[in-house]
Formats: C-alpha cells, sequence, structure tokens
C-alpha cells in the first residue's frame, strides 16, 4: 500500500494584537511573514459570560488595515475626531493560554514573551517567558466581588515562566514515534479523511482542501493532543468549539533541553523531553500514589531525541527516540506531614485486594506503549522498620494478581532493586549494576528510528544489536512498551536509574544512524558528559516542581567521584526541600488545583482556602457512584490485547482515525512548508541570535582545547582533559543561574518580546528596568547574563586545534567581493506578500526545481540540481541587484515615486 506525502499542520497564528473598544476587544492574529490574517471578536459587554466569535476568514494584510479602519472610525466619540482614537492597541502576544473565570468575569491569559529552547526537524520548541492577564468585561459592567483579588493571587502563582513549553507545528503531547508514524498512514486512508473531514466542517469561507493540479498535493496532518501531558485544556475548553483550530495552543509542562553533538563537523541535535501529567499533580507530601481513575503522582514521560541536523525534513532525515517513564506507586497511599518529621510514615489508605487502581494505570500504559511493560522499582526492601517495604510488598501483590489475566507474552515485568543499599555497599558498584538492567531493559523494549537498519550493520553483525527487541518494519524500528522507574519521591534515585538506562539507549540510538562502529558508550567521553549535563538540568527541573529543591544525589555521586564541596551542597537541597514541603507545599498545591481546573469556585461553596483537604477533588468516586465498574479479569480495554505488543494509539484503525484532522495542500503552501516556517527568508537573520550556535555544543564546551589528534566525542579523557568539566567547574553556573538550571542546559538566544503600543519605542532598553510587576502580569524572573556574554568568547577555534589542519589563512580580495555582494543582496530583500502569488496551471512551481537521484543506493539522498531557466526581465531584475550591491542605484521613475507614497501612507497614516 503506498505511503502518502504528509506534514504536520504549521499554525497560522503565531503574531498576535490585541485591540480594545468600549465594547469589544478585537485580537488579531497572523502568521509571521504577516500574508494570513484572522480575527477574533470578544465581547465586553456581558459581565460573567464569556462571548467569543470567530469568522474563520481569512484575511490579507490590506483588508486587516482597512477593517481595523473602519473600527476605529466607528468607535470614535465624535465623528472625524482624530485626537481621540476609538480603537487602541492593548497588547502584543504570540499565543492564547486561555480563558478562566473566578467569581467575577473572564480574564483572557496571553504569551507576552517566549524563547526558543529546542529545534525538531525544523520544527521550533518555545519556552514561555512571560505572560499577561488581562480582565475582559469594562468596568462599567464589572461586578465586584471581595474574593476575586486572592482568586487571581493563587492562580498567578503557578507561574508560567517556569518550564512551560508550546509549539506551533509539532505536537508535545504525543512522542516523535506517534507523531512520525501518523505522517506516514496509507494514501487510501488519508483520502479517506480529507474527504470526511470536507464534509463534516464545511467552511464557507475557506477551502484548504482543494487538491492541486499535478498531483503535487500534500496532506497537511494535525492530531488531538494528549490531554493527560496538557496543562491549559481546561483554560481552553470555554472556546475550544467556538474557533478555529489554529487559536488553540496547547502548552506542555516539564523540561526542554538540546545540546548539539559534533562528530567530525557533522551536527547530531540530542533532546531530552519531559512531559509532566496533568493529573494527579501536585507537590511531593501532598500528592503521592494514585487517584481513583489510575493517574498516578509525579509521573513524568521523558522521550530523549537523535537526529542528523544536516538532514532537516521528517521524510529525508534520520529521526530516533527511547521513550520512559517515571512516577509514583500506584496503590492507595500517602504519608501524613502533620508530624514535621523529615520521613513521614507511609500509611495504605484504601485496601485494594483486586488492584483496581494499578489496573487502570497499567491498562493507559498499554495503550500509549503497548508490551511490556517493565516496572524498576527501587525503594529499600530491607528496614529495621518497615517503611518503603511497605510498598514493594503491596506492588508486587498488584502485579502478580494482574499478570494472572494477561498473555505470558505481554505479562508486566517487575525488577526489585535496592538501590540504597548496594550504595553503602563498597563491594558493588551501583552504575555497573544500573548498566546491566539497563542493556536488559532496551533489549526487550527497543526503541524507534524512522530508517531501516545500514547495510553495514548486515555486513558486520553485531551480538547485542541482533538481540534487541521492539518491531521492526520497513520504514525502520519501533518501540514496544516502556520502561517504568520508581523510588519513594521518583527524584534523586530515579533520575539515576534513568540517566543509565538513556545512555544505554543512546549508543544503540547512535549506531542506528550510522555514527559509532558498535552500541557501546563510556563514561568520561565528550557524549556522555554532554548526555550527563542534559540529564542533572532535567532531574533538576523535575526536582524543583514536585519536591522544592534541586537533586540531592547525582550521577557523580553514585560514581563516587564527586567533590567533597558537594557534601555540603547536598544538605543545602535536603534542608531546602524540608522547608518546601513544610511551608510552602499547600500554597503551590491549591495554585495548581486552580490553574488545572481541579476546583472551580462557585457562589455559595466553600472557598478553596477553606477546605480542610483536597482529597476528594482528585478522587471523583467519593462524589458520586460510578456508573460502570471494570472487569476484576479483563481489566484491560477492548481491543488493546489484539494489537499487543504495538500501542493501541499507533494502530491505524477507526477509533484512532477520528482524532486526526487531514486536509490536502499545494507543497509550497505555509501551512505544510516546513522549509519556509523555519529559514523564515522574508525575515533579516543574525549569527548572533541563531539558535544553533548558542546551544551546548560538544566541540566547544567539551571537547579539550588542545587536541589535535583525535577529535572524536566517543574518545575517553581525563577528568582534567576538557572546556567544561562536569564533576565540578560548574559552581558559578549553578549558583548564578538558578532559573537556566530550570530551563534548559544551552545557554538560550535572546527571548522574542511582544511590544505593546505603550511602548514601542522601548525595544532597546532594558527589560529589567520595567518597575512594578503588574498584578495582571506573571512574575518574571530575570536571568543573569553572564553567561551569554562568555558564549561569544570561544564560538570560533583555530581550525588546528579542532580538525589537525590549516586552512587557508586569508580569502583572497576576489572571494571577499563575491560575499559582500552576497551579504548586500541579503539585507535587501523585502518581504513578499505570498497571498498574492496564485499557483496557476501556466507556471507551476514543480517544474522550477528537478532533483534527479544519482546514488546507486536507494537509501542515499543525494541529487543532482537542473537550474532552472530565467526569462529576460527576470535577468535584468537580477543584474539590478547586483550594481544595487556595488552601490550602483539605477534613477527612479514616476512608478517607483508613487508606489513608495503609497506604501508610507498604508504603513504610518
Amino acid at each position: 500500500m503506498p505511503v502518502a506525502a504528509a506534514a504536520p499542520l504549521i499554525s497560522s497564528v503565531q503574531k498576535l494584537v490585541l485591540y480594545e473598544t468600549r465594547a469589544r476587544y478585537f485580537l488579531v492574529g497572523s502568521n509571521p511573514a504577516e500574508t494570513k490574517y484572522r480575527v477574533l471578536k470578544i465581547d465586553r459587554t456581558e459581565p460573567k459570560d464569556l462571548v467569543v466569535i470567530d469568522d474563520k476568514h481569512v484575511y490579507t494584510q490590506q483588508e486587516v488595515r482597512e477593517l481595523l479602519g473602519r473600527l476605529d472610525l466607528g468607535n470614535r466619540t465624535k465623528m472625524g475626531q482624530k485626537g481621540s482614537s476609538g480603537l487602541s492597541r492593548a497588547v502584543s502576544a504570540f499565543g492564547i493560554v486561555g480563558f478562566v473565570r473566578f467569581l467575577e468575569g473572564y480574564y483572557i491569559v496571553l504569551i507576552t514573551k517566549r524563547r526558543k529552547m529546542a529545534d525538531i526537524g525544523g520544527h521550533a520548541i518555545y519556552k514561555i517567558e512571560d505572560t499577561n492577564m488581562i480582565y475582559i468585561p469594562n468596568d462599567s459592567v464589572r461586578v465586584s466581588h471581595p474574593d476575586e483579588a486572592r482568586y487571581l493571587r493563587i492562580f498567578q502563582n503557578v507561574d508560567l515562566s517556569s518550564n512551560f513549553y508550546f509549539s506551533y507545528s509539532y505536537d508535545l503531547s504525543h512522542s516523535l514515534q506517534y507523531n512520525l508514524t501518523v505522517l506516514r498512514m496509507p494514501l487510501e486512508i488519508l483520502k479517506t479523511e480529507t474527504t470526511q473531514t470536507r464534509q463534516e466542517s464545511f467552511d464557507i469561507f475557506e477551502d484548504e482542501g482543494l487538491p492541486t493540479q499535478g498531483g503535487s498535493g500534500v496532506f497537511g496532518i494535525c492530531s488531538k493532543p494528549y490531554k493527560k501531558y496538557v496543562w491549559n485544556a481546561k483554560l481552553l475548553e470555554a472556546v475550544r468549539s467556538a474557533v478555529h483550530r489554529d487559536w488553540l495552543l496547547y502548552i506542555i509542562h516539564g523540561f526542554c533541553g538540546q545540546s548539539k553533538l559534533l562528530i567530525y563537523g557533522r551536527p547530531i541535535y540530542v533532546t531530552l523531553i519531559a512531559r509532566r501529567s496533568s493529573k494527579f499533580a501536585g507537590t511531593r507530601f501532598l500528592k503521592r500514589g494514585a487517584n481513583c481513575e489510575g493517574d498516578v503522582a509525579n509521573e513524568v514521560e521523558t522521550e530523549q531525541i537523535l537526529y542528523d541536523a544536516s538532514v532537516m525534513s521528517f521524510s529525508a532525515g534520520s529521526y530516533s527516540s527511547y521513550v520512559q517513564v517515571r512516577g509514583s506507586v500506584p496503590l492507595y497511599w500517602s504519608q501524613d506531614i502533620s508530624t514535621m518529621m523529615p520521613k513521614p510514615p507511609i500509611t495504605l489508605d484504601q485496601a485494594d485486594p483486586y488492584a483496581h487502581v494499578a489496573a487502570l494505570h497499567f491498562d493507559q500504559m498499554l495503550q500509549r506503549f503497548g508490551s511490556p511493560i517493565i516496572i524498576l522499582n527501587l525503594v529499600k526492601e530491607r528496614e529495621k522498620r518497615k517503611h518503603e517495604r511497605i510498598l514493594s510488598e503491596e506492588l508486587v501483590a498488584a502485579v502478580t494478581y494482574l499478570n494472572q489475566f494477561l498473555p505470558p507474552e505481554h505479562a508486566i515485568i517487575y525488577i526489585p532493586w535496592d538501590m540504597a543499599k548496594y550504595t553503602k555497599s563498597k563491594l558493588c558498584n551501583v552504575l555497573d549494576r544500573l548498566n546491566v538492567i539497563a542493556e536488559s531493559v532496551v533489549k526487550k523494549t527497543g526503541f524507534f528510528v524512522n530508517r531501516p537498519d545500514s547495510y553495514c550493520s548486515i555486513l558486520r553483525p553485531d551480538e547485542k544489536w541482533n538481540e534487541l527487541g521492539g518491531c521492526v518494519v520497513s520504514t525502520g524500528r519501533l518501540q514496544t512498551g516502556v520502561l517504568r522507574t520508581n523510588c519513594v519521591d521518583c527524584l534523586d534515585r530515579t533520575n539515576t536509574a534513568q540517566f543509565m538506562v538513556g545512555k544505554c539507549a543512546l549508543a544503540y540510538q547512535l549506531y542506528s544512524l550510522g555514527l559509532i562502529d558498535k552500541p557501546n558508550l563510556q563514561f568520561d567521553t565528550d557524549a556522555v558528559r554532554l548526555f550527563e549535563e542534559l540529564y542533572e538540568d532535567h532531574g533538576d527541573t523535575l526536582s524543583l516542581q514536585y519536591g522544592g529543591s534541586q537533586l540531592v544525589h547525582r550521577v557523580k555521586t553514585y560514581r563516587k567521584i564527586a567533590p567533597w564541596t558537594q557534601h555540603s551542597k547536598d544538605i543545602m537541597q535536603t534542608l531546602s526541600r524540608y522547608y518546601s514541603n513544610a511551608f510552602s507545599d499547600a500554597d503551590r498545591q491549591d495554585s495548581i488545583n486552580l490553574f488545572l481546573g481541579v476546583f472551580k469556585p462557585a457562589e455559595g461553596k466553600p472557598h478553596l482556602w477553606e477546605l480542610p483537604t483536597d482529597f476528594y477533588l482528585h478522587h471523583k468516586n467519593t462524589l458520586s457512584l460510578q456508573q460502570t465498574r471494570q472487569s476484576y479479569t479483563y481489566w484491560w480495554t477492548t481491543g488493546v490485547l489484539k494489537h499487543l505488543p504495538l500501542p493501541f494509539d499507533e494502530v491505524t484503525c477507526a477509533e484512532n482515525r477520528r482524532k486526526l484532522t487531514v486536509k490536502k495542500f499545494h507543497k509550497y503552501e505555509e501551512e505544510i512548508d516546513i522549509h519556509n516556517e523555519f529559514f523564515r527568508p522574508y525575515e533579516l537573520s543574525s549569527f548572533d541570535e541563531t539558535f544553533c550556535l548558542a546551544m551546548t555544543n560538544s566541540t566547544r564546551d567539551f571537547m579539550p582545547k588542545n587536541v589535535g589528534i583525535d577529535p572524536s566525542p566517543f574518545t575517553v579523557r581525563k577528568p582534567d582533559e576538557t572546556g567544561k568539566s562536569v564533576l565540578g567547574n560548574k559552581n558559578n553556573r549553578e549558583e548564578t543561574v538558578l532559573q537556566r538550571k530550570t530551563a534548559a542546559s544551552a545557554p538560550p538566544p535572546p527571548s522574542e518580546e511582544a511590544v505593546s503600543s505603550s511602548s514601542e519605542d522601548d525595544s532597546g532598553t532594558d527589560k529589567e528596568d520595567e518597575g512594578a510587576v503588574s498584578q495582571r502580569s506573571t512574575p518574571v524572573k530575570v536571568t543573569d547574563t553572564g553567561d551569554n556574554t562568555k558564549i561569544t568568547e570561544n564560538v570560533v577555534q583555530a581550525t588546528k586545534d579542532v580538525y589537525g589542519v590549516n586552512l587557508s589563512d586569508i580569502p583572497s580580495e576576489d572571494d571577499l567581493a563575491i560575499y559582500a555582494r552576497f551579504v548586500q543582496l541579503g539585507q535587501s530583500q523585502h518581504k513578499q506578500d505570498k497571498g498574492s502569488q496564485q499557483f496557476c496551471s501556466k507556471r507551476p512551481l514543480d517544474k522550477v526545481i528537478n532533483l534527479i537521484p544519482i546514488s546507486s543506493f536507494s537509501q542515499d539522498n543525494i541529487y543532482e540540481v537542473q537550474p532552472p531557466r530565467a526569462d529576460r526581465k527576470s535577468i535584468e531584475i537580477f543584474h539590478a541587484h547586483i550594481q544595487a550591491g556595488r552601490g550602483n542605484m539605477q534613477p527612479l521613475g514616476r512608478d517607483d515615486f508613487l508606489m513608495y507614497r503609497e506604501y508610507i501612507r498604508n504603513r504610518y497614516m
């Protein structure tokens, strides 16, 4: 069955401007090129209801300008009076977080600052840097309530500028394997879905689904997000059915970091994405175990993505990923913190002889990951006084009961290992034992890679590679099953265990892409040091979110090579964690409950701060009887077993197809053109702001400066032979950049800030001098720019130091002149109104560029390009550009003056 040409849908609403009148808010959204616009009308005359109108029409720039002009003219107090504007610009933004209401009217939450944190195949992932919360109803209709301000403060305690991420084109709530599997759906299925989409959601204003001439159409695919990892689902609930999908921006909470691994100049991007579950979310001692729906506390899905950045396309590039999960023990248990003890006693709250809650939890995992589900339990097995062992005994009983009814080949695998006991032993190496466990786990689950096995692996077969599990398909390999790691808190021990499993999987990923000759990586290599730093930042961030402090025990602690100063830092982190748990966790828990919509304020109900406990909010079975009860023996969802070991969510069936939105576009349309989205040819870019130069680089940051013989990142170095040692030279960075510890491992480029109409001339001012923070805006953490100044010091090294050879020192004058003209051309380029570019049958763009494969191997993506033919008028324009680059400007004619005058009138008057 042929596979269709498909691409992810790119949101056409990436820049927003909020205009206000006394009766309405008008939210104008546009694509980055500002050629397509959408308008959202929000009523301000309703005191408590939300009225949002989306006409779903796509406007051009001229049409939007005329529309705003008419609104401005129609809302002035006196006709023809220019001094008092009837339409004012309130704020600029990059996306809508959602709408929320407490006891008065609705608020709209807008993203006003963003920062690029990662790039996956050209799809940018942004971190929210700042937000603005705006009250919608007009002051004349506002009905005030005395408790409104307190709810507002509680809601804003969830710091949206700390570790919330979004993307306009990449689904962050799903794994890379899911996203690429959807793009490889058979052609017949996509044609059927396109027809159904047009019939079900017919829109008189637009027709994006028209097939194009010559069969050059590309299917744009957008899937529904996985609600478990979406944190603003409740905030968008009020407008989800009323607005176009481009307005809906789903955000995740957790961690995102990316580093560049240079292998003899070949860029390999290593990305770590952690998705924190929004179900049963909360702080350390206040959320333990599981709720009645099988959602566990501190559940985080960690995915490591590896891809060759020299080829960007999802269809032609090489991509690999591996997923693992952490989460609390899936039982009804808790710890009483009223005793003010460092380790409160563990209590089993409910008897669950038929493992009902564990069955619901593992059923979710079978649907999302397939089989086998492997549990790595790191809690203590031998204790003088039974404490952690209570959880182990109950978990073993639950797994034993559930495995009775599963087929033996799909049974849940349980691996108990007392990590604390092995750490205290002087005869045992903890990481060696973890490495053995990691090898067995990765061999059972396999990993995802989107290309077939290399020919060299057939010529030189490796024993470990031939024993690898997972599912082998024609397009590569699929990960089936997942490792679920837990200790009591799922913080320190869990992060080290996940690092060792990730390190083992990283070796297989590098081997599958043909970058190393054996699937094995050693400690103290540049590659592992880079990966270790990513995982430390990942662990610190998750630990701060759940436990209130950074990691206490790190990888180097278990390697027993930590410096003596690390012990004092561990004590301080322990005290910080204890203080946070004792004094601030209750307020943070209230904020999370309000933000996620677990608690909804209402007249006549007790207030959030009056509740003695939130147990009833998270356990719905305490408020109402369940209509249907799950079977004690057939505890899985219908249809899951039939497709195992493949995950049910990735199987092509009618239920999963209903989660997709499929439309057909011309292959040069902006909605699916990732080349245009990534390179932004209509914008003038600067090397200083380029993300790929600012991220952590194995050559610049880890490779020894005096090495000229072996620049390989897989060579074992001595601890003192490195550009930035992971062992102890991070004290300045750790102490001064706590915000960066919770952001990513790479020194980030400058954040993008939306400038409102009242401060359009302040773009060059220091962002720290903003005065008092508005009550409606989220607090901003200003990062120390000390690291950013150090980035440029050592960006470029001598070629002799890096590659062992000397290149030509000084280019010739002719080469410099050619380069200078090239720069002039780039600086004098203009924005193109792509709305006016029609794909007509006279000159189809399909014939402009002809790629002819010249390799004898079908897997190679090496092509010969035939240059397009240019007509006489185009050649004249090109020569004029060349002359302009040399400073020889042509005299301007009458038409040029008229065009410029019209531009000034439309732009500034």
